[in-house]
Parts: C-alpha cells; structure tokens; sequence
C-alpha cells in the first residue's frame, strides 16, 4: 500500500532481553530474585547482567554476527551447567547481551555426555556450579583425549561470595565485579538470530541441539504468560529446571512482568510447601511426578496455602486421580503440552467457565485433555502422517500430532537432515499419536512407539496408566509393550507402591480388567521405582528392555483375554 515504509521507527528485532530493561524502569527496586538468604532487585539483577555481557564480550564471546546456517550455528555459545541460581537466571540475559548463544546443560549428565555436548555445540565458555566441577574436568578431559578444543571454564559458586573459590581459575562472580562498566547491548541483527541451544533429552541417541531464536523466545514468553495468567508482579516458584527449554521460556516471562523467582535446589514437597506460604507464591510448574509428589506428601509436610496456586504441568499427560487431589489441596493446575522444538509447552487445556459445575472427577477428567494451541503458536492439528489429512474430530480418529507457527524450533543444529525430516509437509511431526474431539480439543493417546499391539487391537499406554493411578495403593505406574507368543505383545505394568501400602501383581490385574476391556489390562506387573529423566518424565525405553529381557509371554491353552 502507498505511503508504508519500514524504519527505526516502526520496527526492532523482537527480542526477551527487552523484558529486562523495561523490568529495570518500572520495577527497579522490587525483589527479581531470592534465593536463600539473597536478594537481588530488578535494578541489581539489570546491572549484574550487563557487568556479565561485558565480562562475556571481554573473552571473545559474540564477536561475530551470529548467524544460523544450514550446517550449523556460527555464534559465541556459552555452555553451562548449573542448578535453578541467580547466575543461571542472570545468564538468559547476559549471554544474548554480549550476542552469543546460551546452551543450558542437563544437570544429570555424566561426564560422557557432557563432553558430547561441549564438542557438538563448539561452546567457546563452559560456565559450571561447583557442585557440578567434577563431572565438568572429567568431561574436559574426554575432550582434550579426543584431542578436540575445550572452553575456557569459568566456576560459579553459589554464594554470592568469590571467597568460595579455591583461586584455582576463573570465577564467575570475580568476573562481574572486575567486568568494564559501560557496556552497551548488542540487539540481535535479526529477530531470527539464535538465542538458545537446548538439547534434547536424548533417551535413545546423541541429543538434538534445538535452535532458539531471539523471536521465538519472545513470543513464547508472552504465550506462557497468558497461559499462566501472571499479571503484574507475580511470584514464580522454581519448580521447573532452568536448563529444560529455558525454564518453558519463564526465565524470560518473569521480567516482563516484574515477577518474582524463587530459586530452589531441591524440589521436595516439604520445600515447595514452605516456599509457598513463607512467599506468597501465586505461580509454579513442574511435571506430573511433580504432582504426584505434592499429593503423596505426609500431613506434617503440608502447610495450608496462602491463596490458590496456578500450577502449569506437562510432559506426560497427568492422571485425573492426580489432578483431582491437587485441586483439593489448593493447586489450580493448568495442563499443557509441548515438545524442547516448540520452545516447551505449545498448548493448554483452556478452561471454560461453564465446566465449573461439573463434579470434580469430571473436570479432572477434562483438565487432563492438551487442548488447543496457546495466543502465539497457529495451529495445532491431528493428521494422517502419510496423506496430511487431518483425521475426523470425533474423538475416536487417531492421528498424529502436528504443529506449526512461530514458536516451532528453527532447527537441529548441524543437522540439516533431521531438521527437513521433521519438519515435512509444513508441519513439525511430534512422533506423538492423539485424537481431536467435537469441541476442537485434542488428547494425546500416545507416543507412536509406545503404542502396544495386542491381537490386532491397539492399546494405549496411558489410558491404561490412568486405570492404574485409580488404585489406591499405587503412587507411580508406567505401562510398556512385553513380547507375547499368541498375542504378539501384550501390556507390561511397572508400579511403585505408595510407602506402607501392599498389593499383589494378581490384585492389580484384577483391578484393571474390571474398568477396562480385558485385552488392554496388564498380563504382567513389576513392582520397583521406574526410570526418571531429570524433568520427571519415566525413561520408558529402559521400562521396555527389561519388558523384552523378561522374554516372551507363553501361549495360553485356554486364553481368557
């Protein structure tokens, strides 16, 4: 149209970092960040950034215009590897300051992999918490073994007090104090410029390095905001790891709202309990098991809430048993669902006012649903993954999840391949399997692989880890494929019984057969703790070795399945 122009004046590359400055001005003397007996205000936590971002630029960090390219990022990428602390928060900020790439670390990690991570990623500073020094040298060493280049090791002790250090090396908060004053940001070039790094939890091979751009952190930022419905200056509990997709964007989220955080390293219900009344948390999140912690905890841990908490869970769909004592004890709990290539949560089972007068099995029941796409992702859809057509919204039709707009990934670094893979058709394949209802909701049936196929019937795991929590005895349960002569595989329970409860594996099948048809109960029940990745969700790929190890299920002579 005549008379439209782009200028300085009605365009600046979208960027998280703008939170900040604006946190400075209208929240300066507010608190931005507790973390035992520290505090820092937004005004501080502004300053400790910059002084950060100098220091950063001082070592070579962003140099070079970041680019992102088809075989890889071309950038300054800070590595680190640190519980939820006031460095780690600081660092969202101050490594896309200096215009470098932050890559957050699993903090379960061995040196094995950390190592494969430092070299993948050509991290340029290695920012690592004490706690976690040893593994970091153990890794350095693989690094120098292989004769590969290692980055220059900065140690982050967690005390606000540089007298921690043993003098033996760099220092992160010496490095602050001495950083030139003066330091000027510099904004991305362009709002697609990388910001983050995170790599996949890699449960069956070498971890995906997911591109973040400086827009798509931006947006998803908001979109978890409204999702969360954080107003102004809420109080977030760190209950969600900083290094897993940044925290699901709210390291970035809390300073456009001049939010408080809430840094906690061990996430217990005794602590989360304690947090919450000792600060008036009004916001939290974390994965189901996180849940299924808090409901599960003794009395004498327990602390009447203050006001309702708006907890925000995903990763694997939470039981309705779960959600619904969660509710009892005070928890709004807002489910969603995601993926580390959609920036974390990528929709939300929105609420409506009218199911408010349902019974509450029922509105656990719907609050379990994915839902819809949040404010900044446009669309989410359940396709064929041969033809893209989208399956009939009945609720019956399954189809594969796809997703597609603005908060998807730019891409796996250094692999152009599996980046065009997962993203044919114009869609990013999740690899998850769900149906869409009448009302436009979408369920998550399962993930494609855990799909178990029992005599040409397909069994959904998670319909029947939801039987499962129904039992009273039961606190955690996941259900794999077992081999089976006549039926070709049949379902395999894990479960973990609450402390001081009993059951029997016969007793457990007799419970499931009577609220399910019998071919989807469980033939076989192994009791123990299951695998847990460091964000809580089960490793059910080590659940269906040991299902395949234990050998196949012989046939029957009368089948009463």
């Amino acid at each position: 149209m005549e008379g439209c122009m782009l200028s300085d004046a009605n365009y600046a590359p979208l960027t998280p970092v703008s939170f900040l400055e604006r946190a400075a001005v209208v929240y300066g003397d507010r608190t931005a960040v507790v973390s035992g007996g520290r505090e820092y205000s937004w005004r501080e936590t502004r300053e400790r950034c910059l002084a950060g971002a100098s220091a950063l630029a001082r070592l070579g960090v962003g140099r070079r215009d970041v680019l992102s390219t088809r075989h890889g990022l071309i950038a300054g990428q800070v590595a680190v590897i640190a519980a939820n602390i006031p460095a780690m928060y600081e660092l969202h900020f101050s490594v896309p300051m200096a215009r470098g790439v932050l890559c957050t670390l699993n903090t379960r990690h061995d040196a094995a992999m950390v190592s494969v991570l430092l070299r993948h990623s050509e991290a340029k500073v290695f920012l690592v918490e004490s706690q976690f020094l040893a593994v970091a040298h153990d890794a350095l060493r693989l690094l120098a073994d292989a004769k590969a280049k290692f980055p220059l090791v900065i140690a982050i002790f967690d005390t606000g007090d540089s007298s921690s250090s043993d003098g033996g090396g760099l220092e992160y908060e010496a490095l602050l104090r001495d950083a030139p004053r003066g330091f000027e940001i510099r904004w991305p070039a362009d709002e697609r410029d990388p910001i983050s790094l995170n790599y996949t939890s890699g449960t069956t091979s070498r971890p995906k390095g997911v591109i973040y751009s400086h827009r798509g952190a931006y947006l998803n930022s908001l979109a978890a905001l409204l999702c969360n419905d954080m107003t102004s200056m809420p109080v977030y509990l760190w209950t969600v790891p900083m290094f897993h997709c940044n925290g699901w964007c709210m390291a970035w989220a809390t300073a456009a709202q001049g939010g408080t955080n809430i840094c906690v390293r061990n996430v217990v219900p005794k602590v989360i309990f304690e947090q919450i009344v000792r600060h008036g948390v009004t916001n939290m999140g974390g994965a189901p098991t996180v849940l299924n912690m808090i409901v599960n905890a003794p009395a004498s841990e327990r602390r009447p809430l203050p006001r309702r908490v708006l907890i925000s869970t995903g990763g694997a769909p939470p039981p309705p048993q779960v959600l619904a004592k969660m509710e009892e004890l005070g928890f709004n709990v807002q489910h969603g669902y995601g993926l580390t290539e959609t920036y974390g949560p990528a929709t939300r089972c929105v609420w409506r006012p009218e199911w408010d007068a349902l019974p509450l099995a029922e509105r656990a029941r719907i609050k379990a649903l994915q839902g819809v796409q949040h404010q900044m992702l446009q669309d989410v859809d359940i396709k064929d993954p041969v033809t893209m057509a989208s399956v009939p919204s009945d609720g019956r039709a399954v189809g594969e999840v796809m997703l597609s707009g603005n908060t998807v990934m730019s891409g796996y670094d250094k692999d152009a391949a599996a980046t065009e893979e997962a993203m044919r058709g114009g869609w990013l394949r999740t690899g998850d399997l769900g149906v869409r209802h009448p009302d436009g909701y979408i369920q998550l049936k399962d993930r494609a692989k855990d799909i178990i196929i029992s005599g040409g019937e397909n069994i959904s795991s998670i319909e029947v880890e939801s039987v499962l929590f129904g039992h009273h005895a039961v606190l955690d349960a996941a259900v794999v494929a077992r081999p089976d002569d006549h039926w070709g595989e049949t379902a395999c329970a894990f479960v973990t019984l609450k402390d001081g409860a009993s059951a029997t594996a016969h007793k457990i099948i007799a419970f499931c057969r009577a609220r399910l048809p019998r071919y989807m109960a469980p033939r076989t029940v192994v009791f123990g703790d299951l695998p847990k990745t460091s964000t809580g969700k089960t490793q059910k790929f080590l659940l269906r070795e040991k299902a395949r190890a234990m050998g196949s299920l012989p046939m029957q002579s009368k089948s009463k399945l």
